[in-house]
C-alpha cells in the first residue's frame, strides 16, 4: 500500500473554551486528534467552496453599451407592459430570476441582471407601484409596497 508522505505545519488557533471542549469531545468519541477533527472540517468547507455556484456576472463591455442604448426605456416607460414594450423593440425583454429581473434577447439567451443595468427589481416596483407580472416572489413586493395581504 502508497502512503503519500505530507509535510505538516503548526498554526496556533485562538478558540472560545467551549468550542474546544466541544472539539474535545467529539475527539474522544471519534477516536482522532482535535487536529484530525479540524483538518476534516477545513477540507470539506474547500469542498463545498469548490462546488459553489459562482455568480454570474456580466461582461461590462457588454453591458456598459446596452445600458446606454436602453436607458431612455427605463426612464421613460409609466408600467411594466410599456417597459415590455419598448424594450421589445430593440429585441430585449424582461424575465423574472428569482428574487428580481434578468434582460434576456427575445431568443431566450439571457444577457444580464437589470441590476447590473441600474435598474434594480425594487427601484422599478416603486416606479411602477406592483410588482413584475407573475413575479413568484410576493414577499418581495409587499415588502417593497406595502401590500402586504
Amino acid at each position: 500500500m502508497f502512503c503519500e508522505s505530507v509535510i505538516m505545519e503548526s498554526v496556533l488557533v485562538k478558540l472560545p473554551a467551549t468550542t474546544l471542549e466541544a472539539l474535545n469531545r467529539i475527539a474522544r468519541q471519534e477516536d482522532v486528534s482535535v487536529g484530525q477533527i479540524i483538518r476534516d472540517a477545513l477540507n470539506r468547507d474547500f469542498r463545498r467552496r469548490e462546488k459553489a455556484k459562482k455568480p454570474v456576472r456580466a461582461d461590462e463591455r457588454l453591458v456598459a453599451p446596452l445600458r446606454a442604448l436602453l436607458a431612455d426605456d427605463f426612464a421613460y416607460a409609466e408600467s411594466w407592459a410599456d417597459l415590455q414594450s419598448r424594450l421589445a423593440g430593440k429585441g430585449y425583454s424582461l424575465r423574472e430570476a428569482g428574487g428580481g429581473l434578468c434582460l434576456h434577447r427575445l431568443n431566450g439567451e439571457r444577457i444580464c441582471k437589470g441590476s447590473e443595468l441600474g435598474y434594480g427589481y425594487a427601484s422599478l416596483m416603486r416606479k411602477f407601484q406592483r410588482p413584475f407580472p407573475g413575479h413568484r416572489h410576493k414577499w418581495l413586493s409587499d415588502r417593497m409596497l406595502g401590500t402586504g395581504t
